[in-house]
């Protein structure tokens, strides 16, 4: 028997959804640990809780065994003579994505009083950014991340300093975390990302450069946390490989980057002016094992690595992201007023909760100290402040009332903004 990496976090999702009339759908980054979240975890759960094993039924489409029930008029009646009685039955569908008409299907077996729907998908475009909607209100997303640094460090065995090399290295893919030698690892990450993830890309979105797309992968990669668009980002493909690739076709592959989780993107907001600003945005990675694959393990600046693994924690706990752009004027040497542009690292929202983080990886000096609190002390408003690094001893105020926190208890503590 192998290492169970427990899920909690979204198992307890799952459990609280029971039985809700609403179709369950999980989506995430394949590999991500979606299938074992629901065939394995959220299964024994329900088999732990007294529910018959023949009312828990299975199918995973992207098996070749049932390629034949990805069409709907032989899937749709299967399902309809597993149904032998009244009592409730569970139905676990893995990558959905790949039935034809599975809106219609799903919404067709939730219909019946007696069926209880749970499904995956991997890719964002079949199951569109607004799910409810697509499912008539029906759907109920849980949105699953790989391995959180917490969840990662329940089965690393050493301190949580070497695991934290470790996973910022390697990222949080369950297959890849299980894997027993550096070289299994990186192998791993290789071929996940051109055998999975690439060729996925490719394939459903019909690209024919794909040397453009992995181009424009690269480029993302050198620069996670930077300020960006599809203008820019023309440019360097001009200077570097002199291409010709045009501003609308970055943003199309973007686009399908973005379709098959593997990044995210982040738009400024004006703080003082309370409006979002058009370009640039920010890119992140969901996985930094996948992002530093792609780098060839280069360039694994810890300063932009933090900055990465904190934005998907952030996301992961539920927060809405965006970063903080603040214009302030000051005078100059010369006593002249001069505008500056000076940013939040992140502006988190959740219900009426608002937090305002900076990511620093060392602060040692004070000047340093100054700089990453300057813009706080600018915003004037009474939401949490809070600088997050990795030299802090332990959790403390300053006495301008701004919160300062090591990453490790950052990430560690599920309540650690609210210390």
């Amino acid at each position: 028997m192998g290492i169970e990496i427990k899920r909690n976090f979204y198992l307890e999702q799952l459990i609280k959804r029971k039985n809700n009339g609403l179709i369950k759908i999980v989506t995430g980054i394949r590999r991500c640990g979606k299938s074992f979240l629901l065939r394995t975890l959220f299964k024994k759960h329900l088999l732990e809780n007294g529910v018959n094993e023949s009312h828990i039924i299975e199918m995973a489409f992207d098996l070749f065994d049932n390629m034949d029930y990805r069409n709907p008029e032989k899937f749709y009646p299967w399902a309809k003579e597993q149904l032998k009685d009244n009592e409730t039955y569970y139905f676990l569908l893995d990558e959905i994505q790949l039935m034809d008409e599975f809106v219609s299907v799903l919404n067709g077996l939730t219909d019946k009083k007696n069926c209880d729907v749970y499904v995956t998908g991997s890719n964002a475009k079949f199951l569109s950014r607004d799910i409810a909607t697509e499912f008539g209100g029906r759907g109920d997303e849980v949105h699953m991340y790989p391995l959180s640094f917490s969840e990662f460090m329940t089965i690393y065995d050493g301190n949580r300093y070497d695991g934290w090399n470790e996973y910022i290295t390697y990222g949080g893919i369950p297959l890849v975390v299980l894997a027993q030698t550096e070289e299994q690892k990186m192998a791993m990450l290789d071929s996940l990302l051109k055998e999975t993830y690439i060729h996925d890309i490719v394939n459903r979105n019909k690209i024919r450069n794909i040397g453009e797309m992995e181009t424009l992968l690269d480029v993302l990669s050198s620069a996670i946390g930077a300020l960006t668009n599809p203008h820019k980002l023309q440019k360097t493909f001009k200077s570097v490989s002199s291409s010709k690739i045009t501003a609308t076709t970055i943003t199309k592959y973007i686009r399908y980057l973005e379709d098959a989780f593997l990044i995210e993107e982040t738009n400024r907001y004006d703080i003082k002016g309370k409006a979002y600003i058009g370009t640039p945005l920010k890119y992140y990675f969901m996985d930094m094992g996948l992002r530093n694959s792609r780098i060839d393990f280069r360039q694994i600046e810890v300063t932009h690595s933090m900055e990465n693994v904190i934005y998907n924690e952030l996301r992961m706990r539920g927060f809405r992201v965006d970063t903080g752009n603040l214009t302030v004027v000051e005078n100059d040497r010369a006593g002249k007023p001069v505008k500056k542009q000076l940013e939040v690292d992140f502006i988190c929202r959740k219900g009426s909760k608002k937090y305002y983080i900076q990511s620093a990886y060392m602060l040692g000096t004070e000047e340093k100290v100054a700089q990453e609190i300057r813009p706080f002390l600018k915003i004037g408003d009474s939401f949490k402040k809070i600088v997050i690094t990795s030299d802090t001893p332990k959790p403390f105020y300053r006495e301008e009332g701004i919160l300062m926190m090591n990453v490790y208890d950052f990430l560690l503590n599920p309540d650690s903004l609210d210390y």
